[in-house]
């Protein structure tokens, strides 16, 4: 899978440097060429004698190298990879990314390149739960950078806990993810999930029940077949997956935004659970109870269809638009008849009545429905129902 394939690898300064040494072995194992960059910290733990002699290439050190900018400048260098790969991404390279920091080699190379980004954090537990390191974190995965691990264990200073870095092979089983030729490697597919909630007054609001568990095993199945995925997520209680860009909303006026700006897409999957209504009169402050005890009146106002406006979209209208109907009596009559009206491809219905413990469960059991009929399929996992549901999606764009 990775003969041919091109990797840039930067080797930031950690004491799990060493581990670099084995992953540059088993890539280039596996036929894959591997271009290293060294960071300065990172010579203080790995020589570059030896991993030029792992590498069989020379190795990258120095931003203002003139030799290397008459040959090969660092654009170009940042560019000719199929991937860039950090290993391991300390937290203070990891902070360099998130603010777009470009004061030496490894930095400006990260800024330069267009090609993913691949990064495996290495760095003692109360550094990577650091609130800091967090919202880097989340400032990268919004950016698309794909992440591996890190693990939990005990680290080189005797705590225990998350930071170690991903060991070599799991690392290069997400390099492999990365760079395949999947059936929809050059698509753009926005994906919605969770619930939208829909403020009352700043400690109240409206909400369905939806964990957002199925919209982001979607969001991931996609993206390991090569799509660009746009994840518009609601306040979920699932986190989105790794390797795709994330967008954050609050309510459906939000989420409605946010696809909007995601478009043009070649599919859409709307699986996130929006609130049908909001208040009109949402409250700034909170709201209380009179002497009497008497209830405040609530106004509600009808919020915007999303799946039916992108699906009755005059232009820009993605090639492949799927909603969801989640339904409790008469499943297929009543999602067939959403299919028509909404005017989207495909429905995927399912029963989310209390006894079937969907809504909220880790099994899922759905019907899709399109113009060709009614398929049925058998109650599994939803990351088992979102593999099957992007091959199909894989299928019908190709």
């Amino acid at each position: 899978m990775l003969a041919g394939k091109r990797v840039l690898l930067i080797i930031g300064g950690g004491i799990a440097a060493f581990k670099s040494l084995e992953l540059i072995r088993h890539l280039r194992k596996r036929g894959a060429e591997v271009v290293p960059v060294l960071t300065r910290a990172g010579e203080e733990f790995v020589t570059p004698l030896s991993v030029s002699g792992l590498a069989a290439q020379k190795v990258y050190r120095d931003l203002f190298d003139l030799t290397d900018e008459s040959e090969m400048g660092h654009i170009e260098l940042s560019r000719a990879a199929d991937l860039v790969v950090v290993a391991p991404a300390t937290a203070d390279l990891i902070a360099k990314m998130a603010a777009g920091l470009a004061n030496d080699l490894a930095s400006t190379l990260l800024m330069a390149t267009d090609k993913r980004v691949l990064i495996a954090p290495a760095m003692n537990v109360r550094m990577w739960q650091h609130a800091a390191t967090r919202r880097n974190i989340a400032t990268l995965k919004a950016d698309g950078v794909l992440i591996a691990g890190p693990n939990e264990g005990t680290m080189a200073c005797g705590e225990v806990g998350p930071g170690r870095m991903a060991e070599p092979l799991e690392i290069v089983a997400a390099i492999e993810m990365a760079i395949s030729d999947g059936p929809l490697k050059g698509k753009h597919i926005l994906v919605t999930s969770g619930p939208t909630h829909e403020p009352i007054d700043p400690v109240r609001y409206i909400a369905n029940r939806s964990s957002g568990a199925q919209g982001s095993a979607i969001a991931r199945a996609l993206a390991a077949l090569g799509a660009e995925v746009t994840f518009v997520t609601g306040p979920a209680d699932v986190a989105p997956p790794d390797g795709v860009r994330v967008v954050r909303v609050q309510t459906a006026l939000q989420m409605l935004e946010a696809v909007q700006a995601t478009l043009p897409a070649d599919a859409g999957v709307f699986a996130a659970a929006v609130a049908d209504w909001r208040m009109a009169n949402a409250a700034s402050s909170k709201m209380k109870k009179d002497a009497k005890g008497s209830l405040p009146k609530l106004e509600f106002a009808e919020n915007p269809d999303i799946l039916a406006t992108v699906s009755q979209m005059k232009k820009g209208r993605p090639a492949l638009v799927v909603g969801f109907a989640a339904e409790t009596d008469d499943v297929i009559e009543n999602a067939i008849a959403k299919r028509k009206r909404k005017g989207c491809d495909w429905i995927l219905a399912n029963d989310v009545s209390p006894e079937t413990g969907i809504m909220g469960g880790s099994e899922n059991a759905v019907t899709l429905i399109s113009a060709d009929g009614v398929d049925v399929w058998p109650r599994m996992g939803k990351s088992q129902v979102a593999e099957r549901l992007a091959a199909a999606i894989a299928a019908r764009l190709g």
